[in-house]
């Protein structure tokens, strides 16, 4: 199934060009958090798996990356480093740019900023919103990103399913939900749980700094709130004989 990772966001990265297609589908909460540990480590692991072999995070580095998710170098090394050589490399991948575009027309972007760019919930709801479409060239269409240019590449994971559409009152068109058409590898449940997962993880590659900016936060907020109560009552003690 590593193929999903030649064309995963792959039409994200056409999206200037496609700006003008794009549905306004309501987007899901995608509800991660990079607090979960085991979450991250599961998307880390889909990652690797399904992206890397054409998106790299080439901000994001193995040793960070393992010192942040409690896992080994050893553990590092035999299962998430498949295109470095150190764990202080970088997740580059080895894919040249001048192949891609002769294979995709494009190459495929870096996902490092992808969750900050397009937020977590775009990607959740994009990852899970491709229908069955026979006028694409890719068999496949997706209701966030109309035109998108990337196939549906988890489809035996979710298995095929068809777009319902509609109108309202002024005549446009209205998407209704999704039919499916026969079940995938996964139940619905656990498809949509690992699509949170690789969204949970590139969030987290998005700023690995932020779990600790936002504890460093609390922190200083409860020194100040302290202070605050120090500094009003040595001003009570200051002025209590002053009428």
């Amino acid at each position: 199934m590593r193929i999903a990772a030649v064309a995963l966001l792959l039409s994200l990265g056409l999206a200037g060009a496609a700006l003008a297609q794009e549905e306004a589908a309501k987007l899901e909460s995608a509800n991660t958090n990079i607090k979960n540990v085991a979450s991250l480590q599961r998307g880390a692991k889909y990652y690797v798996n399904y992206c890397l072999g054409c998106h790299s995070a080439k901000y994001v580095r193995y040793n960070r990356l393992a010192a942040d998710l409690g896992i080994t170098e050893k553990q590092l090394v035999d299962n998430l480093m498949f295109t470095g050589e150190h764990p202080y490399d970088t997740m580059a991948i080895a894919m040249k740019p001048e192949d891609a575009n002769r294979w995709f027309g494009t190459a495929p972007p870096d996902l490092s900023l992808i969750a900050r760019s397009r937020g977590t919930d775009y990607l959740y709801t994009y990852l899970r919103g491709f229908y069955v479409d026979p006028l694409r060239p890719t068999g496949a269409n997706n209701i966030v990103l109309r035109g998108s240019a990337m196939p549906a590449v988890l489809w035996e994971l979710q298995g095929p399913q068809r777009a319902k559409f509609g109108t309202d009152a002024s005549g446009k068109e209205t998407f209704e939900g999704f039919e499916q058409i026969s079940p995938g590898q996964m139940p619905a449940a656990q498809f949509d749980e690992m699509v949170r997962d690789i969204v949970n993880f590139l969030d987290y590659i998005g700023e690995p700094i932020k779990r600790e900016r936002e504890a460093l936060g609390i922190r200083v907020l409860g020194f100040l709130l302290v202070f605050l109560l120090i500094a009003y009552l040595l001003k009570k003690e200051i002025w209590k004989d002053v009428h």
